[in-house]
């Protein structure tokens, strides 16, 4: 038998340091324009909403709908990925975003706005499950730390910018230019992606697509969501409580059952039998809540409990950012440079309890040094996890579904984040209330010296309205804001046990190498491989390889 070994991936031809940033610029763009959709609108949604002749149940949807069709678009991308090219759905992506931006932004009522954040949604689902495929398409497991604190930047650029410029634009253009301004964004993003994005990607030989899976999973998430967004308004023990979840859980047996007997699930549950695509997913959900839950009560601790503006309460969370943006940087060299990445996600995870734990000590009078301090370590510790746990589930996962795992775990981490805020709402609200029935004569005696400004006061308190500390007088503001304070921090508790979770979660993952392939080299030697062993079964002897067979 003559045998000729094929070339492994190491001497594979590879994209230059000048290649790798050509491609990754587009992908960084496309995330921006994701990203910067939601935190933009943030600081003009209280104008946007009253102009529109919208409610406070409009106001809801608003948010709502743009994270529902982000949420359930999420794994539907990432399954198309494993199925069709990737770039063409990157570039679909961004044109279903840009026209919804457009439109967004003509608006003429809530309808039209809801509808229009929808599509934005979905175009964000696409863009933020294909940008770290595609990512994975282009750099290998080993090599992609080098490049994260790029991506980080993008990420901290966008959380901390999109408030402010929604403030700027909305104070001086108007706030359609909120959604404008991803119309440019959206369509310099496809002209980098069209000139250099270059992938050679092995598509599946016959497309199935899980249109019973897609159904189901679009029920089953959506009236989680939906119920989780509006749980103040509806109660625990409610008849939208029961519907709602019962269904949810209804639809949700029926989703396993599909995805056991169709040739193509959307979410593969041979899945959950890796090890590291398990835990990861259970780790993700404590991050969930640390990026979600810190972006909402933070914002409000700042405004509520020290009396800040819109735009003064974005810039102190600016710590955060930093920690996020710093660790993701440090450590993704890192990481490249030594190949380990287990210690770093235990000390990220620990750095997550440390940075919850001190947040829910918060007092309306922390000093803000110590509050940036506990954001910054909360920061770095989300930095460390959030896109190194993607990273070890992509480098355990086979080549033909590094979409569907990615994206699986966004999707989880989204969905279990908003449950998770939800609880910390609930709790919140709850200690409020308790709070305020427990002071309620001190109030009294504190509203009753203001006289007319006093009864308007009472009123809103009563709504159960969060009120406008900075415009109150002395007496009542420093006992809302202490109120106020130790109801967040009592909410910052709920991320306690979840980061512990996380770090659990963690430290069981199996400490495996990091591959020095990407996903297309990665593909192309298991075909190889695969077709070898074919050839071999059939004539009893070991082919010689030919380079021209991987065109």
């Amino acid at each position: 038998m003559s045998a000729q070994n094929p070339p492994t991936a190491s001497t594979a031809a590879r994209m230059t340091h000048r290649q790798v940033l050509q491609a990754l610029s587009g992908l960084m763009l496309a995330m921006f324009c994701s990203m910067v959709s939601t935190t933009v609108v943030g600081t003009s949604l209280p104008i946007i909403v009253p102009e529109l002749g919208g409610t406070q149940t409009s106001y809801t949807w608003v948010v709502t709908m743009t994270l529902l069709t982000t949420a359930i678009s999420t794994p539907i991308w990432g399954k198309l990925a494993d199925l069709v090219n990737r770039k063409n759905l990157m570039i679909l992506a961004l044109v279903i975003f840009v026209l919804a931006s457009a439109g967004a932004g003509f608006s003429q009522n809530t309808e039209m706005l809801i509808m229009f954040r929808g599509f934005q949604g979905l175009g964000g689902g696409g863009l933020a499950a294909l940008s770290q495929v595609l990512m994975a398409d282009i750099l290998s497991p080993r090599e992609r730390g080098k490049y994260m604190g790029l991506f980080a930047g993008v990420m901290a650029v966008a959380t901390v910018g999109g408030p402010l410029l929604g403030g700027v634009l909305t104070d001086s253009v108007g706030w359609r230019w909120n959604f404008y301004v991803g119309v440019p964004l959206g369509v310099l993003a496809i002209i980098v992606l069209v000139r250099t994005l270059k992938i050679d990607q092995i598509r599946a030989a016959k497309i199935r697509i899980d249109y019973f899976g897609i159904v189901l999973l679009s029920v089953a998430a959506g009236l989680l969501l939906v119920w989780v967004s509006n749980i103040s308004t509806y109660g625990w023990l409610s008849w939208e409580t029961l519907i709602m979840v019962g269904s949810a859980l209804i639809a949700t047996a029926l989703f396993i059952v599909v995805e056991l007997k169709v040739a193509e699930p959307l979410i593969p549950l041979t899945l959950f039998r890796n090890r590291t695509f398990t835990l990861s997913v259970l780790a993700s959900i404590s991050i969930g809540v640390a990026m979600f839950g810190t972006s909402v009560y933070l914002a409000q601790y700042m405004q509520v409990s020290r009396g800040y503006g819109p735009t003064e309460a974005g810039l102190l969370t600016i710590p955060m950012a930093a920690g996020m943006l710093i660790s993701s940087t440090v450590i993704g060299q890192l990481v490249t440079r030594t190949g380990k990445w287990k210690s770093f996600l235990v000390t990220g995870a620990i750095l997550m309890i440390a940075g919850t734990s001190l947040l829910s000590t918060l007092q309306y009078d922390t000093s803000l040094w110590l509050v940036g301090t506990y954001m910054f370590l909360l920061g770095a510790g989300t930095g460390m996890t959030m896109q190194n746990l993607v990273l070890v589930v992509q480098n355990t996962t086979g080549p033909q579904e590094i979409g569907v795992a990615s994206s699986g775990v966004n999707f989880f981490r989204t969905v279990g984040g908003t449950t998770g805020v939800a609880v910390m709402g609930s709790v919140l609200a709850g200690s409020m209330a308790q709070q305020v029935t427990a002071r309620s004569k001190e109030i009294a005696e504190a509203i009753a010296e203001l006289g007319a400004q006093g009864k308007a006061i009472a009123e809103q308190l009563a709504s159960g309205a969060l009120p406008t500390t900075r415009d109150m007088p002395e007496t009542i503001r420093v006992i809302i804001e202490d109120i106020s304070a130790q109801a967040i921090s009592h909410a910052f508790l709920i991320g306690v046990p979840l980061a512990v979770l996380s770090l659990i979660a963690i430290a069981f993952l199996p400490n495996k190498p990091l591959i020095k392939q990407n996903n297309i080299e990665r593909a192309r030697q298991q075909r190889r491989e695969n077709e070898l062993a074919v050839a071999t079964a059939e004539t009893g002897s070991i082919p010689v390889y030919r380079p021209e067979n991987d065109s």
